[in-house]
């Protein structure tokens, strides 16, 4: 561990160099896989038999079953052990910090909610699409149904899941709490071996879909539209943080903000909190937070802290509901956003896990169909880079805010070496 010399601070010091090489970004990763896969769905959209097309239609529909069916087990598998692990370890500081960082996503969250309304019905003008729609009712409509009902109902995971979660924090850790580790492990390697594998195939058969019905264009304008307005809140979500860090550590927040630079720059990369984490922990220690803070802290908000992808998320629901015409309900928004925030401490470390969390409540709560939600795993994972970007520098906040609130008074058993639990981002 560094010495506590280790963390002074040149005010007009360059940003931090990381402490090895930046994982390296894959040739073709998820994102270009899912960039391609789009071009391709629209391209033969428009020249493709109708006969091939259900071919892909009947895809489409036993892949959205079996995500359906894994969608419950999935917040069973991955929110109970989360909510249990953060009843043990370092008490008040991890409360606290758990506590601010479901705050700092959840106002994230309600500011994209706010912008979303005021702005989208404006920005997209007249852009309406009455449906999305259904493969079954049109001519490419699948060659068969798998029907493949889930074990249960999401709200009954999610009941469920915090029942469990928040009991296992009242007892002795033992063979349930080792079983529902386990369980997670079991969940994320079917996220990483078939979800993530198969869904540019299921977003190529979703874009064929749509083009050969002939909404194609409307979505790319919406997504367009969209994907800037995430972009300019993302800035202002920073800028906001990052003025409260400085506050809380009596430093210029631009000159601390452009400090953590390189932990943005490789979550663009990488696309995963988990991989950026040694440089987000190396720049909260260039802006003066302690090494025990930064080391306990960083780890732990790679977990729980996602205003980034909560951003996004709430964003691409409401223009998704706006463009075909579902009620916007306020009260189901504000409920959803807040839901999102807990349901999303659950998320893999694996690009795109966020919105696999996240698919629950978009169904549950906010009513969406199989297209609606196929169109929010597209649109997540065409920009899930910055979301990224933006959750982990907001963590070097969320350290500087604890570093505020330690008043100084910071033990060494704060480290995620005496907490194994906070590896498993």
């Amino acid at each position: 561990m560094n010495t506590s010399a280790d963390t002074a601070v040149d005010p007009g010091a360059a940003p931090c160099a990381p402490p090895a090489a930046a994982p390296r970004r894959k040739r073709f990763g998820l994102l270009s896989r899912i960039l391609l896969a789009i071009v391709l769905g629209i391209l033969l959209g428009l020249v493709m038999p109708e006969a091939i097309a259900r071919v892909f239609t009947t895809f489409n529909g036993v892949f959205s079953g079996f995500l359906g069916f894994l969608i419950p087990l999935i917040i069973v598998g991955l929110v109970t052990p989360a909510i249990a692990e953060l009843g043990h370890g370092a008490g008040k500081m991890l409360a606290a910090t758990a506590g601010i960082a479901y705050l700092s996503t959840a106002l994230c969250g309600m500011f994209a909610l706010a912008f979303s309304l005021l702005l989208l019905p404006r920005m997209l003008g007249d852009a309406r699409i009455d449906t999305l729609a259904n493969p079954a009712d049109s001519s490419i409509a699948p060659y068969f149904e798998l029907q493949i009902p889930p074990v249960f109902e999401v709200m009954t995971a999610l009941v469920l899941a915090f029942c469990l979660g928040i009991g296992l924090t009242l007892v002795t850790k033992g063979a349930l709490q080792e079983s529902f580790v386990q369980l997670r492990t079991i969940i994320v390697r079917i996220i990483e071996a078939i979800i993530i594998p198969l869904l540019p195939l299921y977003i190529f058969g979703m874009f064929l879909g749509l083009t050969m019905n002939g909404q194609i264009w409307t979505v790319i304008g919406t997504f367009l539209t969209v994907i800037l307005l995430v972009l300019a809140m993302t800035v202002v979500v920073l800028l906001a943080q990052y003025a409260v860090a400085g506050w809380a550590m009596g430093r210029n927040p631009l000159r601390m903000l452009w400090t953590m630079l390189p932990a943005y720059a490789t979550a663009l990369g990488t696309s995963s909190s988990a991989a950026t984490i040694p440089v987000t922990t190396a720049c909260a220690k260039r802006n003066g937070v302690p090494d025990a803070i930064a080391d306990f802290v960083v780890p732990l908000c790679a977990t729980i802290h996602l205003s980034g992808s909560t951003l996004k998320i709430t964003t691409f629901a409401v223009a998704i509901m706006i463009v075909t015409g579902m009620p916007l309900n306020v009260g189901a928004l504000v409920g959803f956003v807040l839901m999102l925030g807990v349901v999303m401490i659950a998320a893999p470390g694996v690009p795109g896990g966020a919105i696999m969390a996240a698919a629950g409540v978009l169904t549950s709560i906010l009513g969406f169909g199989e297209a609606a939600v196929g169109l929010m795993i597209a649109a997540y994972i065409a920009i899930d880079s910055f979301g990224t970007a933006t959750n982990v520098t907001g963590d070097g906040a969320i350290a500087a805010l604890m570093t505020r609130f330690s008043k100084g008074r910071v033990s060494g058993d704060l480290t995620t070496q005496d907490h194994p639990q906070l590896h498993g981002v």
